[in-house]
């Protein structure tokens, strides 16, 4: 772990601006630990080295001439490999897009290089951001630091790796339901979903696009609130980004007292959870309890309906936006024999698209096809409706709701061969996509030691109202204080 690494991006921002190290020796050493760490890891897919050492450049001398130079001044993120950059190339973890280089930012990096920060690399992730482990990369899969025979987590495996692996303070990662706040749990970092349309999806390269949000990966619940004061906000290149106030706490102590907090009986010992989980979960309450919080039993009947009714709205929405991929205007074009176009758009879909991508292109599209179209995408949506009626239900009785991350910690690489077992890694997480609210994991012990010594992260769950960050943010910064978790790895 670098000693950047080790620093949260409050404190890197604190020591660029007041002179205690200069952006480019930050940068500098990121790369470093990068060049010397991920070759057993493989969290980044490239770093943009030359570009990166640049903006250091620009930050430092815009320091030396007394301007601000942001809030975020020389920290290094790392950015999934499906939000545009004009660096380097943007792939999605696919062979579709291996060569394919934005000619635009995404918003939210945009917003990151306004307030200082330095985008360091693109990180890998599933295809396409379809998976729960990272295995599904068309550039390698990724490996959890805490234990390297195991999975790092999905979609965002990339992001999580390299924040919990210490190779940077924070890394932005897309959730369409679970891909930052599972990995966040399997790596012992913090992970945040925001509310549906409190980021931007401009230049987010689209899988569901009712489900998909950007959000952070970071050290600590201060530093994922300072990045999305950052990139949060309404932006007129998206249309479903929400005009709401982002209130500024950063930099605010968390406090339980007084506070309603939700247990949802489908979250906790039902048997599918590892004891490690329960336990962990039990040991949150006992905590909370004692800080002067309310625990009250909340009941989320549809929970299990959850994750079928995200399997068929979700692969609908990225039947339909992966349509555009067929080796004419971009991306990869197989070899043209003279068979004809339509043999040359199946080839060129069938050499670019890995099987998970090809199986929920398949399956989004069934749904969506005549005659079976009310039967299961129509009834997904109004299910959909109802999942979203229970949530609003449980917050009139509680301020947050609390539960696992995963109902288990990270799992070994090609554990979970058969689709459905890894589908249910987000058995937690899907129904805050599904509902649009906000949703935040935080690191909050370890499963027990394995023969070599080896321990791995548990992530306990917090969600909050739509646009209720604030309150999210509030009771995970109490939570954090509560349980001390150790992030150092060992070794």
């Amino acid at each position: 772990m670098s000693e950047s690494g080790r620093k949260t991006c409050v404190e890197i921002a604190d020591s660029v601006r007041n002179g205690r190290c200069t952006a480019l020796e930050t940068v500098e050493e990121t790369l470093r630990t990068i060049a010397r760490v991920d070759g057993e890891l493989n969290a980044f897919r490239e770093t943009f080295d030359e570009d990166a050492r640049a903006q250091a450049r620009l930050i430092d001398e815009k320091i030396a001439r007394g301007e601000d130079p942001g809030p975020l001044a020389g920290v290094p993120i790392g950015i999934k490999d499906n939000i545009a950059t004009t660096e380097g190339t943007t792939a999605c973890g696919s062979r579709m897009l291996e060569n394919y280089r934005s000619p635009f930012d995404a918003t939210v990096v945009e917003r990151l290089r306004e307030a200082g920060a330095i985008p360091i690399g693109h990180t890998n992730c599933d295809e396409f951001a379809m998976g729960s482990s990272t295995e599904n990369c068309a550039f390698g899969a990724v490996r959890n630091p805490w234990d390297t025979t195991r999975v790092p987590g999905g979609s965002s495996g990339g992001s999580a790796a390299a924040v919990g692996g210490g190779l940077v303070p924070a890394a932005l990662g897309s959730d369409t339901g679970g891909s930052i706040r599972q990995p966040a749990s399997f790596c012992g970092c913090v992970g945040l979903k925001p509310s549906y349309g409190r980021v931007s999806r401009y230049g987010l390269v689209a899988f569901g696009s009712s489900l998909d949000q950007v959000g952070p990966f970071t050290r600590t619940v201060e530093d994922a609130a300072l990045i999305l004061e950052v990139i949060g906000g309404q932006d007129r290149r998206d249309s479903t980004s929400a005009d709401e106030p982002i209130d500024d706490i950063h930099g605010e102590s968390g406090s339980m007292e007084g506070m309603r907090v939700g247990l949802p009986r489908q979250y906790r010992a039902t048997g599918a959870n590892e004891p490690e989980v329960d336990g962990c979960l039990e040991h949150v309450v006992e905590r909370i309890t004692a800080a002067g919080a309310e625990v009250v039993d909340i009941d989320l009947p549809m929970t299990d309906t959850s994750i079928s009714t995200y399997y068929v709205i979700a692969p609908a929405e990225a039947s339909s936006n992966l349509a555009r991929y067929d080796g004419i205007r971009y991306g990869h074009r197989a070899k043209d024999d003279g068979s004809g176009l339509e043999e040359l758009y199946a080839r060129t879909r069938a050499e670019g698209f890995g099987p998970e991508v090809q199986r929920r292109i398949m399956l989004g599209t069934y749904v969506l096809s005549s005659g079976y179209y009310d039967a299961y995408y129509k009834r997904a949506l109004q299910v959909r409706r109802l999942i979203k009626e229970e949530f609003d239900r449980a917050f009139e009785s509680c301020d947050i709701l609390l539960g696992p991350t995963s109902p288990f910690t990270a799992f070994p690489l090609g554990g979970k061969p058969d689709p459905m077992s890894m589908y249910l890694c987000d058995v937690y997480t899907v129904s805050t996509n599904i509902a649009g609210i906000c949703g935040i994991s935080i690191p909050a012990g370890f499963d027990a030691p394995d023969e070599h010594g080896r321990r791995r992260p548990i992530g306990i769950h917090l969600q909050a109202p739509a646009f209720a960050e604030a309150t999210l943010f509030k009771a995970s910064m109490a939570i954090e204080g509560l349980l001390a978790f150790d992030d150092s790895i060992p070794g």
